[in-house]
């Protein structure tokens, strides 16, 4: 299948190897894609593991994995990588009421032993 990424390969070779722990995506911007992906299929695990150990308490797997799930993903579109550990992008999905919705952040990312990790995100219109 393809990534959902919307990187355009298919997503064996795209943010599963990340989602199955083969590797580690090397930028934040292969991060905020991998982590769109977790959303779509959805896989709150891999969400809570790539969010930063020190903003976890404010996250919750379950809620993570509900919002994937009650939501269908339809497209990510990087806007923008002002530096190396932020990236801004869209995430388009249907809500759980036939909705089509638009989520614009910048996102806060930070490179913790080799890895990188979310920290926070701004909501942007």
């Amino acid at each position: 299948m393809n990534c959902p990424c919307c990187s355009g390969k298919l997503y064996e070779e795209c943010c599963q190897p990340y989602h199955n722990k083969e590797k580690y995506p090397p930028t934040a911007e292969a991060l905020m894609r991998s982590r769109f992906s977790a959303f779509a299929i959805p896989n709150g695990d891999y969400l809570m593991e790539t969010t930063s150990p020190v903003k976890r308490q404010f996250h919750n797997k379950k809620d993570l994995q509900e919002w994937g799930e009650i939501n269908e993903w339809t497209k990510l579109e990087i806007v923008d990588t002002p530096s190396l550990d932020k990236v801004e992008f869209k995430a388009f999905y249907t809500d759980e009421d036939g909705e089509k919705q638009v989520h614009h952040e910048l996102s806060q990312f930070k490179m913790i032993q080799n890895r990188w990790y979310y920290v926070s995100g701004v909501f942007l219109d």
